[in-house]
């Protein structure tokens, strides 16, 4: 029987989405799991740990089409210091993009990581809709997509899964629309300022 650690490199790792899709991982995982999140501080630790984990699962949010920075950081310190025993790598990624393929450059990333250093790639899911879907009444898309994920990694028949909100392009825009300008209201902004380039001033 296999284990899992699942490693969050999201820059907000203890308040992030992706902890909490790590948590709806673990939870219908049916072998053992073990979550840490990805520090500055931590990155020989996880490296040399990974060792005794059949499979790795990375969860991280979309940046700027790429890797967050840190997790690029921890991935550099894993190429310099392999485990003795490489684990299979899945990914779990989201974006706040409707389309959940605009995650594929950064899965390709992975890929690639995986090809140079000698890792097995196993199952993929992307999210669409990743900052908000939790929050709606679309959750059950994510959930029944990351139980989906749990059971393809702990039974070793990987595959690559999708998910999003069922929304048009349109109904999406405009409902992200009302959030964001709710949300600046909160905070006395204007949807003006919000959607002015300046940062100060």
């Amino acid at each position: 029987m296999g284990k899992i650690m699942i490693l969050n490199g999201s820059p907000r790792a203890p308040i992030s989405n992706s902890k909490q899709y790590a948590e709806i991982f673990a939870r219908f995982c049916k072998i053992e799991t073990v979550y840490h999140n990805i520090t500055k501080t931590n990155h020989n630790e996880l490296c040399a740990g990974m060792s005794g984990f059949s499979d790795v699962l990375f969860v991280f949010p979309l940046y700027a089409d790429s890797l967050p920075v840190g997790f690029l950081d921890f991935l550099k310190t894993l190429e310099n210091n392999p485990p003795v025993n490489k684990p299979t790598v899945s990914v779990l990624i989201n974006c706040g993009f409707l389309e959940p393929e605009q995650n594929k450059v950064a899965v390709q990333m992975i890929e690639l990581f995986c090809r140079r250093n000698s890792y097995v790639m196993g199952s993929v899911l992307m999210l669409g809709s990743g900052e908000a879907i939790l929050k709606t009444p679309f959750k059950y898309a994510a959930v029944r997509a990351i139980r989906n994920l749990a059971v393809s990694v702990a039974d070793k028949h990987y595959n690559t899964f999708n998910a999003t909100m069922p929304l048009s392009k349109k109904m999406f825009c405009l409902a992200a629309n009302i959030h964001w300008s709710l949300y600046g209201k909160k905070f006395g902004t204007t949807k003006k300022q919000m959607q002015t380039m300046r940062i100060e001033g």
